[in-house]
């Protein structure tokens, strides 16, 4: 097995435990994003989870950029290399020159040259986007589109199993405030 190879699986193995040993959604993402970059030949990472009602996409975790990029706007899902959340990862080559990047300038400013961006899927429903940035021209492989696409599918049951432990929470959370206010009714009013 490459070193290279040899990376991807100690990455992919760490990914997986953190997964099952936590429900904590920020320090999975954040061990996806930041050695993803670590491993690969890419400058940054970042998760986007996708806001059904607003259509934007929000920071779930991030490494590499700076926070003057980040502050740049919010990403327009539909606007913003959009193919992904359609199901496809999608390639820029030449960040400058491509119509498909909502803030080119600003990424001119970061030194980005190129992007991959691949979808984030759970349940066959897009719930966001992995997006990775080179700091020169790079053309991803089908490996590395293959393994970073795979390390999406992890964040998607990450996010999954966090959404669904907060709702189990909050209902968990009502139950007990309403047993308890039933409970209340029950007991006998104190005579004076």
């Amino acid at each position: 097995m490459e070193a290279k190879e040899l990376r991807y699986l100690k990455l992919f193995i760490s990914v997986c435990k953190s997964i099952n040993s936590t429900l904590n959604l920020k320090e999975v993402l954040d061990l996806i994003t930041k050695n993803l970059v670590k491993v690969s030949d890419v400058k940054a990472c970042t998760v986007f989870i996708l806001d059904r009602r607003s259509g934007k996409l929000e920071v779930g975790a991030t490494y590499g950029l700076s926070n003057a990029y980040l502050q740049k706007g919010r990403l327009d899902a539909d606007k913003s290399i959009a193919g992904s959340l359609s199901g496809s990862p999608v390639m820029v080559y030449d960040v400058q020159n491509d119509p498909r990047v909502q803030y080119p300038e600003e990424a001119r400013r970061e030194r980005i040259c190129s992007i991959l961006s691949v979808p984030i899927a759970a349940r066959g429903e897009v719930i966001g986007v992995l997006r990775t940035y080179t700091s020169r021209l790079h053309r991803f492989s089908d490996d590395e589109i293959e393994f970073i696409a795979g390390l999406a599918e992890m964040g998607g049951i990450a996010i999954v199993n966090a959404r669904m432990y907060e709702q189990l929470k909050e209902e968990s959370q009502t139950l007990v405030h309403d047993t308890w206010e039933w409970f209340e009714t029950m007991l006998p009013k104190p005579s004076c």
